[in-house]
């Protein structure tokens, strides 16, 4: 499975907001379907809430790509993705990762808003040059 650019980016980016990689990709099989997340990871919490599993579908948006096709397909994974963890493991909960300049502009549109909204989309925005995490959106 070909690697999304800023694949790196994002893991580095992971690392440094304390979270330890433990799946790159993250491989699981569903209904007789393989399918791999880009990024498993977890991280220890306070000893009352114990641990955090999450699991990353990291997305690049190139320039010169249709924004809008980029996010059909995002979408479309992010959407089978979260069904296949739900069944797999429930505990862990998907993100998908998008670059802040995408973020700040077409995800912030009416229809792209709108969709993230009603499909209760979480997404962790990160920027491409600190290889930095921005905010986590739930």
């Amino acid at each position: 499975m070909a690697r999304d650019r800023f694949h790196q980016v994002v893991r580095t980016a992971l690392e440094r907001d304390g979270w330890e990689i433990t799946h790159d990709p993250f491989r699981i099989k569903v209904g007789g379907v393989d399918m791999e997340i880009d990024l498993g990871a977890e991280r220890l919490l306070a000893a009352e809430r114990g641990e955090e599993k999450i699991a990353v579908e990291v997305k690049s948006f190139l320039v010169g790509t249709s924004a809008i096709s980029e996010f059909h397909t995002a979408l479309e994974q992010f959407i089978n993705y979260r069904v296949a963890l739900r069944q797999k493991e429930p505990q862990r909960l998907l993100y998908l990762a998008v670059p802040n300049l995408v973020y700040n502009s077409f995800f912030q549109l009416d229809f792209p808003a709108s969709i993230l909204q009603e499909n209760a989309v979480r997404t962790v925005v990160y920027d491409i040059e600190l290889a930095q995490i921005i905010q986590w959106k739930t």
